[in-house]
């Protein structure tokens, strides 16, 4: 009589992948982007504002880390700043594997709305919950850290030449330095959608955010934290220039995340699956 056979031996062989790279195809990357848009624009407002705070704060302490790193070096060249913008990964990171809602890689919701997956008041309803969201999260972390004292020696000292470097931006540098920044973080959200394991989502992650830090570009979320800290710590300057900022940050975000990636991948992946 044969004896049953063990049930390891029975399991089907993996075969392996020749390429080396466990990642997925770009295709599938786009697929799972426009899902992901789908399911953002389905939140609760309940949902929606809570992963939105969150990401304000996320990407609050990145700002602030990276503050931090900047104190007591030349924050404007080399590899100082290269090194800040490792350290302001955390918030991307966070927001990615932790899960929360952020403005600026929502840009990528885009797809979804072109190829009709979620409405254009869909898109729209969420990234004003989600841009309030965090700008909501961002002040909270900055009145935190002032009450800690932190931003009274040093850290504030570097806070409030981070926040004037930032407000004597013109309309027209700071809108495109956000149409190059949020390429690159929408690229970093896209890339993350490839890898399969959290390694390989936060090294997705690492090498495009420290990259717009180095090339000191703008970020409309991050200026929502470092802005405020620079205030917090006494840079010269008023709420109305804060405002200033981040309308052009943020219009150039949009146009590099929705039309620099969204609508570009778009292009060259779905639209001949949809419409």
């Amino acid at each position: 009589m044969l004896k049953p056979q063990r049930a390891s031996i029975l399991r089907p062989m993996t075969v392996p992948n020749p390429t080396g790279v466990d990642a997925y195809k770009p295709t599938q990357i786009a697929e799972l982007v426009e899902t992901a848009g789908v399911s953002k624009a389905h939140l609760s407002i309940g949902q929606t504002l809570t992963l939105a705070i969150l990401a304000g704060v996320f990407i609050g302490f990145g700002g602030a880390a990276y503050t931090m790193v900047m104190t007591g070096v030349d924050a404007g060249f080399g590899p100082a700043r290269f090194l800040g913008g490792v350290v302001f990964s955390l918030g991307l990171i966070l927001v990615v594997v932790g899960g929360a809602e952020l403005f600026t890689g929502n840009a990528l919701m885009t797809i979804a709305a072109v190829d009709r997956k979620i409405s254009p008041r869909d898109l729209l309803r969420n990234w004003g919950l989600v841009y309030l969201g965090n700008l909501i999260g961002a002040i909270a972390l900055v009145l935190a850290f002032a009450a800690t004292g932190l931003l009274d020696g040093p850290m504030g000292a570097t806070a409030s030449t981070i926040a004037n470097g930032k407000i004597d931006l013109s309309p027209t540098q700071a809108f495109l330095r956000g149409i190059l920044c949020n390429a690159l973080v929408c690229l970093a959200v896209w890339l993350s959608f490839a890898a399969r394991s959290v390694v390989g989502k936060v090294m997705a992650i690492l090498w495009p955010i420290s990259g717009f830090v180095l090339l000191g570009l703008e970020h409309s979320v991050a200026n929502m934290y470092l802005l405020p800290q620079g205030m917090a710590a006494g840079a010269g300057f008023g709420w109305g220039a804060v405002v200033g900022n981040l309308f052009w940050v943020s219009a150039g975000n949009i146009v590099g995340g929705a039309g620099g990636v969204a609508l570009a991948y778009r292009f060259a992946y779905l639209r001949n699956t949809s419409l």
